[in-house]
């Protein structure tokens, strides 16, 4: 009796080792992603984590933050690293690639990205998508029986006289890829802003009412009937679309720029192998489709999914990617400090 109450114990001990070292008793692992807070957080914590952090018996802690602060703080503790895997926009993805605060991303998932969401080596990977296009005041259109814009050179167009509203370049991202996108038309590039700048003088400063520091103010004056067309993306036209503004998008048939958001793993952080994995979930069509439904996130994997109104989009996307351009930011920042001095002087006349 005493021989096998002994056994039954032992039996029992090597249970409860097990559930500790394997099963729902183990240690719940925590990971620190770097990201936006808002929508954004809002999305992943509710509708995108919880399947990776039931997968893996771990926690996905959200440090909110724009990109600029995000990297500022995984630059300040590069030699020991607060946090696993972070979220910036492009501009400032490849900052911190040079930086050398990312490592080599070893996703499979990789291989399902849009040809234009994938970065340099692997060291990042975009996580979802916009585009900078054209906005346009559909009410003022109708009114004048005007077709769609289909062009980024529409904004030279006479019969807009006075009804341009364009961001001011050296203030906003919007208004600098406008004018990188008419400036690649004309023949120029990232680092020969020449063309653009005499095509701009010509035909297009003269139809513009206001260059405006940021996009919040396209509302009010598309409601007022100041603006009849300006940059703008897709889901900011969804956005005022929400509120009643009658605002369109138009795809311009040269292509729009690229916008990114992405991720990368963090070089030299305390958890890499799960931190890789969850980098691999959040590109993956399944994640992506749960980021689209609930939070209006345009996919990069090319093999996402969904129904209804989703759907939709992610047929949009596919278009899209087709014809979207990726702005050089290496040869934009190289020549930045230029480039504003010269539109400020040449066209704002500040």
């Amino acid at each position: 009796m005493r021989k096998k109450l002994r056994k039954t114990i032992v039996a029992a001990s090597m249970g409860v080792v097990g559930l500790l070292a394997t099963g729902s008793y183990a240690q719940e692992r925590t990971l620190y992603i770097g990201m936006n807070g808002g929508t954004m957080e809002k999305t992943y914590v509710e509708k995108v984590f919880p399947d990776f952090e039931k997968a893996n018996n771990a926690k996905v802690v959200v440090v909110p933050g724009g990109s600029a602060d995000i990297l500022a703080k995984a630059q300040a503790s590069k030699d020991n690293p607060q946090m696993h895997v972070m979220f910036l926009d492009d501009l400032y993805m490849i900052r911190a690639i040079k930086m050398g605060l990312c490592e080599k991303m070893k996703a499979p998932e990789i291989a399902e990205l849009f040809p234009n969401a994938r970065f340099k080596d692997d060291m990042a990977a975009g996580l979802n998508t916009g585009f900078v296009g054209i906005g346009y005041n559909k009410k003022m259109f109708d009114a004048n029986k005007w077709p769609a814009p289909t062009s980024w050179l529409d904004f030279a167009d006479p019969k807009y006289k006075g009804k341009v509203v364009f961001q001011s370049p050296p203030a906003s991202s919007f208004g600098l890829y406008g004018f990188l996108m008419i400036n690649r038309i004309q023949g120029g590039n990232e680092s020969n802003f020449d063309p653009g700048f005499k095509v701009w003088g010509e035909k297009f400063n003269g139809n513009v009412l206001e260059y405006i520091p940021g996009s919040a103010k396209i509302s009010e004056m598309v409601q007022t009937g100041e603006a009849a067309i300006f940059p703008l993306t897709p889901t900011g036209v969804a956005a005022q679309k929400n509120k009643g503004i009658p605002i369109e998008y138009a795809h311009p048939k040269e292509g729009a720029a690229l916008l990114l958001t992405a991720e990368c793993v963090i070089a030299n952080n305390k958890q890499p192998e799960l931190a890789q994995k969850l980098a691999a979930y959040l590109i993956s069509a399944k994640a992506q489709e749960a980021a689209l439904k609930y939070g209006d996130m345009f996919p990069t994997n090319s093999k996402t999914k969904s129904d209804g109104k989703a759907a939709e989009v992610i047929e949009d996307v596919a278009r899209w990617m087709k014809s979207s351009v990726t702005v050089d930011w290496d040869l934009v920042n190289a020549n930045r400090a230029a480039f504003n001095e010269r539109w400020n002087k040449q066209v704002e006349r500040k």
